[in-house]
């Protein structure tokens, strides 16, 4: 079985910063051998 890797208050912190700063779009979260190696944030603006 792989070894849990912890997830960071920094990074928790920064995931829903993203989420909350978005009215309409998305959070996209990437994840390499169980860690975040990427955090990608995607808004629409609608007319």
């Amino acid at each position: 079985m792989a070894e849990l890797k912890e997830v960071t208050d920094e990074r928790l912190a920064q995931i829903k910063d993203y989420i909350e700063s978005v009215k309409y779009g998305s959070v996209i979260i990437i994840i390499q051998d169980g860690k975040i190696v990427q955090i990608e944030k995607n808004e629409k603006i609608r007319l």
